[in-house]
């Protein structure tokens, strides 16, 4: 999609509401729906973390970006993702998180970034964390310097790519949860994105898809 027909979305985005667990539902390993059931957050005392969905122009399209994580041993190795991390106490708030994580991981600067919405918490039961998704936009292209020690590679997906449905199937996959089971994932190139990234964009293509409808793309 053009740059500049995609920002006539945004001035929809902030009265939108956000479709939230329903919308999370369409990717979530089944395994999870039980293991969500049984939850107590009061005794499991979540930790807390923001990630940046952030789009931007590139040769006058828009794209979004997400990162392929370092493998290291740990829950999210070689996984795909959003820009961000866990709050820390000099943060205000956790949309600063997201801002201070996509800059520390992939070199874009605050200021760089305008935070549109704040999107749906999700938790992620295997690393304990209540992950906090926050819509943003750069007006400019973007260079990214990614940080080796965390980031891998760069995945820049193109908006139209991302609304098609073409990119969303079943693969057969070993989760924290199971080993070898059908779960529904977004197929970007060679990359698998499933579990709680594969949610959040979930989540992000349903609104997206309601304002376009809504404003007649």
């Amino acid at each position: 999609m053009n740059f500049q027909d995609f920002l006539q979305i945004v001035p929809h985005l902030s009265a939108m509401s956000l479709p939230g667990e329903e919308a999370h539902n369409i990717m979530v390993p089944q395994e999870r729906l039980r293991i969500m059931k049984s939850l107590n957050f009061e005794e499991i005392k979540p930790k807390n973390a923001g990630v940046m969905m952030l789009f931007y122009p590139k040769e006058g399209e828009t794209y979004l970006v997400l990162i392929v994580r370092n493998s290291y041993e740990g829950v999210h190795s070689s996984q795909i993702a959003f820009p961000g991390g866990k709050y820390e106490t000099d943060d205000v708030n956790l949309e600063q998180t997201a801002l201070r994580e996509t800059y520390e991981e992939i070199g874009v600067p605050a200021d760089k970034i305008q935070v549109l919405k704040a999107f749906t918490k999700l938790y992620i039961p295997p690393s304990n964390f209540m992950v906090y998704p926050f819509l943003g936009i750069s007006m400019d292209e973007i260079t990214f310097y990614p940080d080796a020690k965390e980031v891998s590679s760069i995945i820049e997906l193109p908006l139209a790519v991302f609304l098609s449905e073409s990119i969303v199937v079943n693969a057969e996959i070993n989760t924290s949860y199971a080993k070898s089971i059908a779960v529904p994932v977004f197929k970007i190139d060679d990359h698998i994105v499933w579990g709680a990234t594969a949610m959040m964009l979930s989540e992000l293509k349903i609104v997206l898809n309601s304002i376009m409808n809504q404003v007649n793309f």
